[in-house]
């Protein structure tokens, strides 16, 4: 390229700005499951009905409110959005260490907090990925969506260890404050950005759900993304599914200790780095959709090997497989995760980016709550392997579905210029 533009995102100050925001947020993210886990089951001694609960609550905002953020945050700019939400977000996980100083914490409480904090939630990952096009050319989307699948990668593998390492020094409810820094450096660092940002125009004037309608016309109508969107929320069934049967195989059927398991799921996050480094130039020598595809094959096979993992507790050949499996799990989703990324937002008009990142993420929320509410049902009757291996029969169903589609031929390249 000729033009003098720059080949890396980070390269431009106001993306290095918003990776910084997103790599620190995806840290506090990290932290946060542990802390609440050891905080509700270990200080709060929950029932195992309340500890659902307080899972459920973490989701439930994808449920009541994902449509209506993705129609707001079409309506409203971007930034401002980001700084507001991150820092009530903030706000609110430091009442958890206020009312634990107060006496006055109690299961309910978190659940309520972990609840309006996921509201929260689901309005910055709205605008973060709408916003993100905003800040780099199109040609760069992939490579930026990348850079951000690397950072991530890194805090799911550090931060779990980090979380329980804060535990130990500060206390459950304390540590929990660490979550809320996060959040007000992420806003912070999202004000440093100075690019300007156009003008929601027409579409912040639109009525409400004429506005929704218009955004699920647009993923479930359009050639490539509605075969992209449906493989995708049967891919999220198949995994929560996986991933729930999973932590049983490994705990209780393989009997693997807590830091033998850790270690496990790290390997996924040292897979998903490696994956994220090589996603842009494979997304550029085969094709996004191609990638998509692959990526969803490896991702069976993957599975299909913990399924056929040997019986009779922690095996040498058991331990070796599941580690590998492990590693070929992320390496599948940080090579996939930026491609499908960048073709979403190359393939959105900007004006409809808010409804239809809210759209695809909250049907694949609510398929993963499916998903592991039917692995909970069947892993005592059909075994752990089994249901395993029934997931694994799903995931067979989102990789044909994507097969048989012009997904597998789609490119960034060939779309034509998206409207704003």
């Amino acid at each position: 390229m000729g033009d003098g533009s720059p080949r890396e995102p980070l390269a431009l100050r106001d993306f290095r700005s918003y990776w910084y925001a997103d790599a620190i947020g995806a840290v506090g993210l990290a932290i946060t499951p542990v802390v609440v886990d050891v905080l509700v089951v270990g200080v709060l001694d929950a029932s195992e009905t309340e500890v659902g609960l307080v899972r459920a609550a973490q989701f439930l905002p994808y449920l009541l409110v994902g449509l209506l953020a993705g129609a707001y945050v079409d309506r409203w700019r971007r930034r401002p959005t980001l700084v507001v939400t991150n820092v009530a977000q903030g706000v609110l996980l430091l009442l958890v260490p206020a009312l634990h100083l107060l006496g006055l914490l109690s299961v309910t409480a978190v659940a309520l907090v972990l609840l309006a904090a996921g509201g929260c939630a689901v309005f910055t990952a709205a605008a973060e990925q709408s916003y993100l096009p905003d800040l780099v050319p199109r040609r760069l989307l992939v490579v930026a969506n990348a850079r951000t699948g690397q950072s991530a990668t890194v805090a799911q593998t550090s931060g779990p260890a980090l979380g329980g390492m804060l535990v130990g020094v500060l206390s459950a409810p304390l540590a929990l404050a660490a979550g809320s820094v996060s959040r007000f450096a992420a806003a912070a660092l999202v004000l440093r950005i100075r690019r300007p940002e156009p003008s929601p125009g027409r579409v912040g004037h639109a009525r409400l759900w004429p506005s929704i309608r218009q955004g699920l016309g647009f993923v479930y109508g359009h050639t490539t993304l509605a075969p992209l969107a449906v493989s995708t929320h049967v891919w999220f069934l198949a995994n929560s599914m996986a991933l729930t049967a999973f932590s049983l195989l490994a705990l209780r059927d393989l009997g693997l200790p807590a830091a033998v398991y850790g270690g496990v799921l790290s390997l996924a996050g040292v897979g998903g780095f490696v994956g994220a480094v090589l996603a842009p130039r494979f997304g550029r020598r085969v094709g996004e959709g191609r990638t998509i595809v692959l990526c969803r094959a490896l991702c069976l096979a993957a599975w299909l090997a913990v399924a056929l993992t040997p019986a009779g507790g922690p095996t040498s050949t058991a331990v070796v497989v599941i580690c590998v499996a492990q590693a070929l799990y992320g390496l599948s989703l940080g090579l996939e995760d930026p491609n499908e990324l960048g073709y979403w937002q190359a393939a959105t008009p900007r004006a409809l980016l808010g409804r239809v990142n809210a759209t695809r993420r909250s049907a694949n929320r609510t398929a993963a709550v499916l998903g592991a509410l039917l692995a909970g049902a069947l892993a005592g009757g059909l075994g752990y392997r089994r249901t395993i291996g029934l997931a694994v029969v799903i995931f067979l169903v989102a990789v044909l579905v994507a097969v048989c589609s012009p997904l597998r031929r789609a490119r960034t390249g060939d779309l034509p210029d998206a409207p704003s």
